[in-house]
């Protein structure tokens, strides 16, 4: 028997149903690009949600509704032209030294700090002096990176010109020419080093790790203009996250130190 009291109910409980999901679906796309960077983004054009980043993004999500984040693939050399052409709104675990200062950006201070670190193979006759001259030394290094020692240019002639040179995309790969000798000297990040060594304990005592560190990476995010989030909006996330501790757990594993982070 029709009731208006009965009809006038289900439309009142139909209505507070999409109430119910409307702020999760009013959520604004935010996109960050992904670029194969161990242990912080492993092979996204795979589709593995591997990495710190994945991490990292499951807790922004969990953390607020007001945006819906999501990785990206993208690539070291490519990311800038994703950037610029909004493929992507974030590049994360960036450096404003790292070929971006002809790219308009927000950079906000992620309050993370890792480092570039030079290992070779331990003999009985090297020392730590083995890493203070590297003009003699073959290299194995990760194309697209950008080095202190060579000046932050990641030029593949430049690299060619000045040193002796062997250039992957595989951190392992270095590590294995290391280790059989193919190569004198890899670097590595130590967050990756880390990792490595905890998947590869058997090669730990033939690995000699330089006390002589190439640079710190003092992590930046940065934030495209007409992104649909602000820095100072991203800024309050992570520092969300800070007070949460999620961040520290995330990313203390690996070696990867919380830092202050400037106010204003």
């Amino acid at each position: 028997m029709y009731s208006p009291v009965r009809m006038a109910s289900r439309m009142l409980l139909m209505a507070l149903g999409v109430l119910s999901v409307a702020p999760s679906s009013a959520a604004q796309l935010v996109r960050i690009g992904a670029a194969h960077f161990p242990p912080y983004t492993i092979r996204p054009e795979t589709g593995a949600d591997s990495g710190l980043l994945a991490q990292l993004i499951v807790a922004l999500n969990q953390l607020q509704s007001d945006y819906q984040f999501v990785q990206v693939p993208t690539s070291i050399p490519r990311r800038f032209g994703d950037f610029k052409q909004g493929r992507i709104d974030v590049a994360i675990f960036e450096n404003p030294q790292w070929g971006w200062k002809d790219v308009p950006h927000t950079a906000v201070d992620m309050g993370l700090e890792d480092a570039e670190v030079f290992v070779s193979q331990q003999l009985p006759e090297r020392e730590q002096s083995y890493f203070s001259n590297l003009q003699d030394k073959r290299l194995a290094l990760f194309n697209g990176y950008h080095y202190a020692f060579a000046d932050f240019n990641s030029d593949t002639r430049y690299l060619a010109s000045h040193y002796n040179v062997t250039l992957t995309y595989s951190h392992d790969s270095n590590l294995l020419m290391v280790l059989r000798g193919r190569a004198d000297i890899a670097l590595v990040t130590r967050s990756f080093l880390s990792d490595y060594v905890l998947r590869n304990e058997q090669v730990a005592p033939h690995l000699l790790v330089s006390e002589r560190v190439d640079q710190v990476y003092h992590h930046y995010a940065l934030i495209r203009p007409q992104a649909p989030i602000s820095g100072e909006a991203f800024g309050r996330m992570l520092q969300g996250l800070r007070d949460n501790g999620q961040m520290l757990k995330i990313f203390q594993p690996y070696k990867i130190a919380l830092v202050a982070v400037p106010q204003g």
